[in-house]
């Protein structure tokens, strides 16, 4: 018989190495943190406001720099650099609290906003080509608004909004999906129904996604890893079976008295967007 090919590993899709952030003001919001996201997985964030879920995020997306360590990617290396960071932005669909929609725009027009980084800034003057506007409202159809496309995004109601976010993040043929509190403004029942069409959007295209959320609930039922950050640490990082009604109160704890402040890696640096950043 011939030898048979032992199934491959998991590869990393993105990597943070002993990542911390220190704000100009001395605010520590992100002590050295080191996690690998692998290809596939879907990781959901857990811990309370102020547990610094928001900034790593920002970490990994490349909009904050951290004051140490480093964020990575195949192919790419340290994302921080100018050539890999604009390449990493486009490889990376983003989905925010906030819309972040042109209300008076009509939806598959905020849709196309997800395709600027492909584009050099004087061409975004330019009408959409009919490929763009083709995988647009597949994806719009996707989420399950295509009888809306033409609809103006300031029309539909904030669980539509929110699902033109994801649209606007798919449209970039992203291999990484980052969600900053997607489901926080919308009712249960919406926010059960939001979640799920990522997760099954996710697993269907093989996305690396991490989500911050509040909802143990969701987290419990969509997570393959459940990482739980209290005080700006990791103090829990397994399956969603793992994560014990004790670790789980834990994180919702009010956190620590910080320690008294020392000398520091440096401030971190904001990195503004380029263009629409999804």
């Amino acid at each position: 018989m011939p030898p048979t090919t032992p199934p491959s590993s998991p590869q990393p899709a993105l990597t943070a190495q002993a990542v911390e952030v220190t704000y100009a003001n001395g605010h520590r919001a992100l002590q050295p943190t080191s996690l690998q996201f692998t290809q596939g997985q879907f990781t959901v964030l857990l811990g309370s406001s102020g547990a610094g879920k928001s900034t790593l995020l920002r970490c990994l997306n490349g909009l904050v720099r951290p004051s140490a360590g480093r964020v990575t990617a195949p192919g790419l290396g340290d994302i921080t650099g100018a050539r890999a960071l604009r390449e990493h932005r486009r490889q990376t669909g983003m989905v925010f609290q906030q819309h972040h929609l042109i209300g008076r725009r009509t939806v598959l027009d905020n849709v196309l906003t997800g395709r600027l980084g492909y584009h050099a800034t004087w061409t975004t003057w330019l009408p959409w080509s009919r490929a763009e506007r083709a995988l647009a409202l597949t994806v719009i159809e996707r989420v399950g608004l295509l009888d809306r496309a033409l609809d103006r995004a300031d029309q539909l109601s904030g669980g539509q909004q929110q699902r033109v976010g994801v649209a606007r993040a798919l449209v970039q043929s992203p291999r990484i999906l980052l969600a900053d509190e997607p489901v926080a403004s919308l009712d249960p029942a919406t926010a059960d129904r939001l979640l799920a069409l990522m997760h099954g959007i996710c697993k269907s295209d093989g996305l690396t996604a991490v989500v911050s959320l509040h909802q143990l609930d969701l987290a419990r039922r969509f997570a393959d890893r459940i990482v739980g950050l209290q005080a700006g640490a990791v103090v829990f990082d397994g399956r969603p079976d793992a994560l014990s009604h004790d670790m789980a109160a834990r994180l919702y704890a009010p956190p620590p008295p910080p320690p008294h402040a020392g000398a520091s890696h440096g401030a971190a640096h904001f990195c503004p967007p380029e263009g629409v950043l999804t």
